[in-house]
Order: structure tokens, then sequence, then C-alpha cells
């Protein structure tokens, strides 16, 4: 009975961190469309915004540690003949991968000291931040379908 409310502990700590994180890409992604930028066509010319690259810094710090919380909630329990629990793994960390990605992409065009231009990048930060929900969302079935698949 501990383990389960150990379990579930976490699993809120999971969720904690990763609507944290989400909120911060799309605070990020608002700090940056704050900041005036010329567009035409593809091509967009915009200064870089520090409030959005330390938001979105942090959203990608505490996305990382919500993926390892995950990860370390769910266990290996792979023995068994359920294969839910290693589709659930699988998804997290493909979420994880295109949500980081997509968190470091949008941060590192703020962290240049000048302004720049090139192929607009739209969205990377809000996309990250979505990807952090969804994140929450398939980390919870993975802990339920690992502790309920699990040999007791």
């Amino acid at each position: 009975m501990r383990n389960l409310y150990v379990g579930i502990s976490l699993c809120i700590l999971v969720i904690a961190l990763d609507v944290t994180a989400g909120i911060l890409g799309l605070k990020a992604e608002a700090a940056q469309d704050k900041e005036k930028h010329m567009r035409f066509l593809l091509l967009e010319c915009k200064p870089p915004s520090h409030h959005a690259y330390e938001l979105g810094f942090a959203a990608a710090v505490i996305f990382g540690v919500a993926h390892v919380f995950a990860n370390l909630v769910g266990g290996c329990n792979f023995r068994h003949a359920s294969k839910l629990p290693m589709v659930c793994l699988v998804l997290t960390w493909i979420v994880m991968a295109v949500g980081m990605s997509l968190l470091v992409i949008g941060t590192k065009s703020n962290h240049k000291s000048k302004v720049s231009c090139g192929l607009s990048h739209n969205n990377f930060l809000s996309g990250g931040g979505i990807l952090c929900f969804i994140h929450a969302v398939i980390s919870v079935a993975y802990y339920v379908t690992s502790s309920a698949t699990y040999p007791k």
C-alpha cells in the first residue's frame, strides 16, 4: 500500500513538472511574440528576447527533469506479456525528443545578441510547451500500465 502512495505522489510530481514546463514554454512564446519583427513571405527579421530565452531554458530543464522522474516512476517491468507499458515508454521518449528539440530550437533562437534575419521560426516554444502537457498524460499512462500489469 505504501508503494501505491509513493507512486501516486511521484505521478503528481511528474504532472506538476510537465505542466510547469508547458506553461513556461507557452509564456516564452508570448514573450518572443512581444518583440517587434518584420516579415516578408517566409523571411523574417526579429530581435531576440532575453525573457523568452530564460523562460524557454527553464522549460527545457524542467521538462528534462520530468522525463527522468517519469521513467523512474514507471520502472522497467517488461518481463510480462503486456506490450502496453512498452508502447507508453516509447511514446514518452518520442514526445520528449520532439518536445525538447522544439524548446531548444526556440530557446536558441532567442540567445543571440543582435537582430537575426532568415526563415521564420514560428511556434517552436509553444509547440514544445504543448508537448510537455502530452508528455504528462503519456507518463501517467505509462505508470498505470506498468504497475497494473506487473506481476505481484
